[in-house]
This record gives structure tokens, C-alpha cells and sequence, in this order.
């Protein structure tokens, strides 16, 4: 169990002090611009580019049909990183955590090609370095420690940045900035729907990370 609280601490110190946030923030903006790579392609759109930025901003241009499609893409980013916080949570539950992170690497060296700026490469191609590192160098055990450090950061790192976006809302400032309302732009349909969807997105997010959460607290207290 001791074990257990340190890597929850671990995981409040990657997400939520400021200092530390400057960094792993940019980890989190590298998962929201994947997330709207990935509903790009599942949409049958092509990609044509990524560009991330030392401000935590990020944007990623693909072209296709428009209508559903495009919302579909603008809508998965704010919720991405919740979801893949879930998912890591759960491989970190049940034994996948190697193979989570093999994979996470390997979609983040790949995504290397579509980056069309330098902060991007550096940003980008930091990260996937660490993976690498972390999937070469590690065992069974460390990766299970890694992939609940990193799923229980990226569900509150999803937090901050929906917070975030709900100020930049409340402000009328940089709206341009947010995905509510560029889908507010492309659906007619209010941004304060598209805020509170993707709170539902991460909710559901967090509540599926309950159980799991609770299966490595109970491995950990027999342990």
C-alpha cells in the first residue's frame, strides 16, 4: 500500500504544481492533438499535419469531407487524454503496461512525420524518447509503476485543460484557441453543449478508472 501512495503522489506532482505542469502539459497537448489525429483517420480524412508549441497550444490540420466528420475530429481532443489515462490505468491493473507503453511509443515515433514545426519535433520527440527509455530499460514492475504514474497524470491533466478551456469561455478571450467553439462554428449547436460533453467524456473516463484503481489497491495490500 505504501507503494501504492507513492505513486499517486508521484503522479499529483506531475499534474498539478505549476513548475512541473509547464512540462508534462506539453505531454498532455502531444495526447489532445493525437486524439484528433486519431478520430482524423478513423474518419477517413487525411492528415496533413501537426504543429505543437512550448505554450501548451497545438493544432492539427486534415482534409476530407466536412459535416459530421469534422466535428467528429474537433470534438476528440479535450477528452483524449482522460480516456487514454483510463485506458493506462487499466493496462497498469492487469498486467498490459509494457505493452501499453510499447505502444504508445510506437504511435508517437510515427506520428513524428506528420509534425511540421521544430517546437513540435522537440516536443514530440522528447516524449517518444522517454517512452522508448522507459519500454528498453524498465521490467514488468516498473512498467506497471509508469503506466499508473502516467494514466492517473493524463486523467488530471484533462481536468486542468478542461478547466482551462471553460475559462478561456468565460473570459471571451483566444476563443479562436478553443475546440468548443470552433464546434460551435461548424454545428450551429451552443459551445457551452460541446463544454459539458466533453465533461461527460472525462467523467465517464474517471469512472472507469474506479474499479481498476481498486484492483491495484487490493494486489497492492497483498502484496
Amino acid at each position: 500500500m505504501p507503494g501504492l501512495v507513492a505513486i499517486v503522489l508521484v503522479a499529483a506532482v506531475l499534474s498539478v504544481p505549476r513548475r512541473s505542469w509547464r512540462f508534462f502539459g506539453l505531454f498532455v497537448t502531444v495526447v489532445h492533438e493525437l486524439g484528433h489525429a486519431a478520430a482524423a483517420l478513423l474518419t477517413l480524412q487525411r492528415v496533413t499535419g501537426i504543429t505543437l508549441r512550448l505554450d501548451h497550444s497545438g493544432t492539427t490540420t486534415s482534409m476530407g469531407r466536412r459535416g459530421w466528420r469534422a466535428a467528429f475530429t474537433t470534438f476528440w481532443g479535450y477528452p483524449v487524454p482522460a480516456v487514454v489515462g483510463a485506458v493506462l490505468v487499466r493496462c497498469a491493473a492487469y498486467g498490459w503496461a509494457s505493452a501499453a507503453l510499447s505502444v504508445g511509443a510506437l504511435v508517437m515515433i510515427a506520428a513524428l512525420l506528420l509534425i511540421r514545426n521544430l517546437q513540435g519535433v522537440l516536443i514530440l520527440g522528447g516524449s517518444a524518447a522517454v517512452s522508448l527509455v522507459l519500454v528498453w530499460f524498465g521490467g514488468a514492475a516498473s512498467a506497471g509503476h509508469v503506466c499508473l504514474v502516467l494514466g492517473l497524470a493524463l486523467l488530471v491533466g484533462s481536468c486542468r485543460d478542461w478547466v482551462k478551456v471553460v475559462r478561456v469561455h468565460v473570459r471571451r478571450r483566444d476563443l479562436a484557441s478553443s475546440d468548443a467553439y470552433l464546434l460551435q462554428g461548424s454545428t450551429r449547436l451552443p459551445s457551452p453543449l460541446w463544454l459539458g460533453l466533453f465533461a461527460l467524456a472525462i467523467g465517464m473516463a474517471l469512472l472507469s478508472s474506479v474499479g481498476p484503481l481498486a484492483r491495484v489497491a487490493e494486489l497492492a495490500a497483498l502484496g
